[in-house]
């Protein structure tokens, strides 16, 4: 009778010796055991990394979009991830757009600027240089609306608005909005004299570039937001003292413009206030006299009736009144004494002095 097999794994049914042939059997059990416990834990790992290659955060400044195969993932806003953790799969099946939103950016514009060694520039010395005549292939400028020419730059500071616009409907977002500002900035020359783009109306030749710019980026649906515009106007070189004292001109005018209307507003008031002095002085005088004469009349009136019980009475009272008030108003009074022979005397009273004529200083004195 043959004997049963032994029992799987390591156990022995007895102390007998293996063979060499079930030695490699087990040998070959155990490798394959550790081989697949290997294998367990390589793709229990590599399950793990792709999990957490899948995970990616969205900071605060920025927002993200999800291309799977190039095309977003998501319809309208809900493609857009914000703050947080957000979940895509490896590349190159998803690949993750990062837009930042929350800084402003920049862009310059200096297709209209004389050219300029940055080294130079970057030593604070913005001048433009003194040449003979513009070179086309390197100075860049803008026609006024006198005809004259100018160099200008500027500098727009924006903010992304629409992130799924800014991202998806151009290639170069930033190249569309420095071209948006060239063109602003020779489209607005051109309806600006150069005295009003260096010195007269400077805000307003600004203020025509960004609206330009503005009317631009509304159109192409761009999805930005401008922020600031700063504006550089320049004169060639070799015209630029031509300006300069035009310029000077122009501020002297308007210093003794200013002074005269100063002037011009300090004696209109001097003027005005004595006019409404001398109205309110003739008004006071005015009621004053129509307010005696009235007392006047009134007391005329008061009197009428005694001097209609005795007129001649009435008459000799008001003569001595009268006679007393001059006499009493009069400097000087002579008193005639009677004649001898009864004849009355008449009263002579000096009611205005004769003016006193100087002494002539003698000679030798």
């Amino acid at each position: 009778m043959a004997d049963a097999p032994p029992p799987s794994g390591n156990l022995r049914v007895n102390n007998a010796p293996l063979s060499a042939d079930d030695a490699s059997s087990q040998a070959l059990s155990e490798a394959l055991g550790s081989s697949l416990l290997f294998i367990r834990l390589l793709g229990v790992l590599l399950i793990g990394a792709f999990l957490f290659s899948c995970v990616f955060t969205v900071n605060p400044n920025e927002v993200a979009i999800v291309l799977r195969f190039g095309k977003p993932v998501g319809e309208d806003r809900a493609m857009v991830r914000t703050n947080g953790l957000h979940f895509a799969l490896p590349y190159p099946v998803d690949e993750i757009v990062r837009i930042g939103v929350g800084e402003s950016k920049v862009v310059r514009a200096s297709r209209a600027w004389y050219a300029i060694d940055p080294s130079v520039e970057a030593t604070g010395n913005t001048e433009a240089p003194v040449i003979a005549q513009l070179s086309p292939a390197s100075d860049g400028h803008v026609i006024t609306a006198d005809g004259n020419i100018l160099h200008v730059r500027a500098s727009m500071r924006y903010r992304i608005s629409d992130p799924i616009a800014y991202a998806f409907r151009f290639s170069s977002a930033s190249n569309i909005i420095e071209n948006s500002l060239n063109n602003a900035i020779q489209w607005s020359s051109v309806r600006f004299k150069a005295d009003d783009m260096i010195h007269k109306d400077v805000a307003g030749f600004r203020d025509s570039i960004r609206r330009r710019v503005a009317e631009v980026l509304d159109r192409t649906k761009l999805g930005v937001t401008i922020e600031t515009l700063d504006v550089e106007r320049a004169a060639p070189g070799f015209v630029k003292e031509y300006f300069d004292a035009v310029i000077t001109a122009e501020q002297d005018r308007s210093k003794l413009i200013n002074t005269a209307e100063g002037e011009y507003d300090r004696v209109t008031r001097e003027a005005e206030g004595e006019a409404k002095r001398v109205v309110a002085q003739g008004e006071a005088a005015a009621n004053q006299l129509v307010q005696s004469i009235k007392a006047e009349a009134t007391f005329f009136q008061d009197q009428l009736a005694t001097y209609r019980q005795n007129p001649g009475l009435f008459r000799d009272r008001l003569r001595v009144e009268a006679i007393t008030r001059i006499l009493t108003n009069t400097t000087d009074k002579f008193f005639l004494p009677s004649r001898s022979d009864g004849d009355r005397r008449e009263v002579r009273i000096n009611i205005n002095r004769e003016p006193i004529t100087p002494k002539k200083p003698e000679l030798g004195r």
